[in-house]
């Protein structure tokens, strides 16, 4: 049986019994594709799990990246993702990022969003956590940044910075 998961971006760390794609032809990866050249390789409703560790930061465009992990998506399939918070410093210094993401960066595709008339791509959130680097004060931050993120985002993101965020997001359609 094919496997039904995918790693977008997979670089120098591919996931087992997955198909490992990256731009790059010297990772190993088991398909070598432009991520912002559409469409991907791979039939509609392919994956039940789509992986995008650190990669979105990087793509042109994000919106026709979210489209087509929604097409090679099965229904009810689950997008797990890694970007950098707005606020870390890493998400300005890499030249190489080219977006940063807050709590609700991905509320545009939401199915409850009646504004999202941009794209036809649907996800409902799963699950978000904004992570920050090891520290006794930032195990209290991270407590608190979770539990009210707006108010983190607002006021308390650049006095107490975060590292990334991680978001679960389930295929609509």
């Amino acid at each position: 049986m094919p496997p039904t998961r995918l790693n977008i971006g997979c670089g120098q760390k591919p996931l087992a019994d997955a198909v490992n794609l990256d731009i790059s032809a010297t990772v190993s990866a088991d398909v070598v594709h432009d991520l912002n050249v559409t469409p991907w390789p791979f039939a509609a409703d392919s994956f039940d799990e789509v992986h995008a560790y650190d990669v979105l930061e990087h793509v042109v465009d994000v919106i026709p990246v979210l489209e087509e992990i929604h097409r090679i998506s099965k229904p009810g399939g689950v997008l797990y993702v890694t970007v950098p918070h707005f606020s870390s410093a890493n998400a300005f210094t890499d030249v190489t990022h080219r977006h940063w993401f807050g709590w609700n960066s991905f509320e545009p595709f939401s199915a409850m969003n009646e504004l999202a008339h941009y794209s036809i791509a649907r996800f409902s959130r799963r699950h978000t956590r904004i992570s920050f680097h090891a520290s006794l004060l930032n195990r209290v931050v991270f407590r608190a940044a979770n539990r009210w993120p707006q108010a983190y985002e607002h006021r308390w993101a650049w006095v107490f910075p975060a590292w990334f965020l991680y978001y679960e997001l389930q295929v609509l359609k």
